[in-house]
This record gives C-alpha cells, sequence and structure tokens, in this order.
C-alpha cells in the first residue's frame, strides 16, 4: 500500500510502498476514505512527541471501510463505514468502565503509538470498544474530523465546562479546534468571541457566526474579551497549546468561569507561568482535555443529523496523499483558515 512515511523530523514526508498493515485480532483494518492533517501531527512531524518513533506513519483522524475483521469481532463486519476516535480504549480498565476511555492507560493512538492513517489501509485494534457508524451520507472528509478536532471540541465544550446557551465563549484560536468550537457552540446557543492573531482567519470566523472577533496582535486581548462580554466569558477555550494564549484565556474569564486546555502543549510549551493569582481570587476552574470517549458519539452525531450544526465550513481543503508534507510545513506559521484533509491517497 501506499503510505506517506516519517523518516526525519521536520522533513517532508517520504511516500513508499509498505506491507499492508496485519489484522488484529481484536481489531479491523480499513481501507481509508479520509485523513485530516491536525498541528497534533505537526507536533510528532517536528519532533515533540515522545511516543513517536521513526520511521513512523502519522494521521490520528480519520474514517474507513473495513476491509477485514478480526476473530474477536463481533459488532463490525466487511463493508462497514466507519469512524475511529483517535484515542483507542480497552474499554475493560476501571477507566473505561466508568465511562472515561481517554483516560485508559493501555490507549492505543494510531498516528502515535501505533502506524497512522496517512496511507491506503489502517489497522485499529480494540474496534468493538472504539468504533462508531458513519452515519449515511455523510462527507468522509467530515467524518475524517469526527476523529480528533470536531469531538474534542465538542467533549471540551459539553463533558468538560458544561457550557450552557446564553453563556459566552472565547476561543483562542481559529484553527480546526476552534472553528470546530465555535460552531458547536453556536449550535448549544451560546455567544462567541473569537481570538486570533491572523487577520483573514479571523474574518472567516466572523463569517462562520462568530458574535465579536478580538485580533490579539493589534490589542489587549483578555482586555477586549472582557469589555465586549460585559464582564468576562464564562467559558474559554485554549486552542494551541502554547503559554501566551493560555495566560490570556485565563485573564479573559469572569468570576467562576471555565476555562479549557484544549491545545496540546509541547516542545517548550510543556512548562508555563501562569497567573495563579486570577485562578484564585477569580475561583476559577482549569480543565484538561484530550479526545472524546466513543460513547459520547451519539449525542454529537445526533446534532449533526438534525441539522442544528453544519460542519462543512471546516474543510477549506482536501488533498493529495503528496501534499501532506506541504501542509505539514504550513503549521510552522499562520495557516489560512480551515483545515486540510487527504482524500486523494493514489498519489
Amino acid at each position: 500500500m501506499r503510505a506517506a512515511v516519517l523518516t526525519g523530523y521536520r522533513a517532508p514526508l517520504d511516500l513508499q510502498t509498505v506491507p499492508d498493515p496485519g489484522c488484529p485480532a481484536d481489531g479491523v483494518v480499513l481501507r481509508v476514505l479520509a485523513c485530516g492533517i491536525c498541528r497534533s501531527d505537526w507536533h510528532s512531524w517536528a519532533g515533540s512527541d515522545p511516543d513517536v518513533v521513526l520511521p513512523h506513519i502519522p494521521g490520528h483522524e480519520y474514517c474507513g471501510v473495513v476491509e477485514e475483521t478480526g476473530p474477536r469481532v463481533t459488532r463490525w463486519k466487511r463493508g462497514d463505514r466507519v469512524i475511529a476516535p483517535f484515542i483507542l480504549a480497552c474499554g475493560q480498565c476501571p477507566a473505561c468502565a466508568e465511562g472515561n476511555q481517554t483516560t485508559c492507560p493501555t490507549q492505543v493512538i494510531p498516528g502515535f503509538t501505533d502506524p497512522g492513517a496517512f496511507a491506503e489501509r489502517i489497522a485499529v485494534p480494540r474496534a468493538d470498544h472504539n468504533l462508531t457508524a458513519l452515519p449515511e451520507g455523510m462527507d468522509p472528509a467530515l467524518a475524517a474530523a469526527l476523529g480528533c478536532r470536531v469531538t474534542t471540541a465538542w467533549h471540551g465544550l459539553t463533558g468538560r465546562a458544561a457550557l450552557r446557551p446564553g453563556e459566552w465563549l472565547a476561543v483562542f484560536g481559529t484553527g480546526g479546534i476552534g472553528l470546530s468550537a465555535l460552531l458547536l457552540a453556536k449550535a448549544i446557543g451560546a455567544r462567541v468571541v473569537m481570538v486570533d492573531v491572523v487577520a483573514d482567519k479571523l474574518v472567516h470566523a466572523r463569517m462562520q457566526g462568530a458574535d465579536a472577533i478580538v485580533d490579539a496582535a493589534t490589542t489587549d486581548a483578555p482586555a477586549a474579551v472582557r469589555e465586549i462580554t460585559g464582564g468576562g466569558a464564562h467559558v474559554a477555550i485554549e486552542a494551541l497549546g502554547i503559554e501566551e494564549t493560555t495566560v490570556s484565556a485565563l485573564k479573559s474569564l469572569r468570576k467562576l468561569g471555565r476555562m479549557v486546555q484544549i491545545g496540546m502543549p509541547a516542545g517548550k510549551h510543556t512548562q508555563m507561568t501562569l497567573p495563579m493569582d486570577a485562578v484564585y481570587s477569580g475561583q476559577l476552574a482549569l480543565y484538561g482535555t484530550r479526545g472524546m470517549p466513543a460513547w459520547r458519539y451519539p449525542s454529537l452525531l445526533s446534532l449533526i443529523e438534525a441539522g442544528q450544526v453544519d460542519l462543512t465550513p471546516l474543510i477549506a481543503r482536501r488533498v493529495s496523499l503528496s501534499a501532506a508534507s506541504a501542509e505539514l510545513a504550513a503549521f510552522n506559521g499562520p495557516t489560512p483558515p480551515g483545515v486540510a484533509v487527504i482524500t486523494d491517497f493514489t498519489r
């Protein structure tokens, strides 16, 4: 099969013909229909993720068609179209039993701990505990985003911060996570302020329904958010994983506000200096979140299927496998609005 292989950090991916993956006893082999190119993939490409061992196939945001099933699989058959969360939980440990699959101590993460989906096929273990049927008629490019960016934003908003209708949400970073948070928050009935330093992305966010935008390159972003929201946001989302935006997100909150750290801190950003006086005096809540448990898919899919949210504005570019390197390198600087998804694995 064709695959884009990471053989050197910050180097172009190597398009190779590699052996097809073997089918796990408890898993499936998928023919990949689409795979998103995410900032988290950039972290592994840049050498910031300790789980990645070279050579390696990236790609963790995917959907596909079942081509083969293992002998212990009972829920899936050849021809099924499915979505996979990027964290594959065991389904049997105490964390999984409590519904917290994203904290499973033996989690498998294709694209990081295992070969990923920048390839024509991918092996997905633990299929019965993790896979979800791809809704009939859903665009695979959009479905791929349900493996990471959309689901992570949904869980952060509803499973962690419990965003309510009428509340103000401040989103720091207008990439895939940020745009997902905007679209989902508007469907919930919240009011949204989008914060970024790229004017084109802010204009795009306004076009997608943002109630207000703040250019952090030209203004004091926390002060602007507090003024717009009449005292501060009820909830803030940090979608980049860097100290500057994490500090700003905390400072943008009103008293008793809730902040969700969705951006992945990596490299020098694993250690941050935060305004704990603001946390203390504002009695703020700070949540970390990563992915979404598979059992929460129905709540999101029902919202989409009922027509309450249109996520198609997320998809800006449909690219070939050979274009993945350029998309990853683009994360070195300001990226254009929307996300890129690999939909052509033949070139």
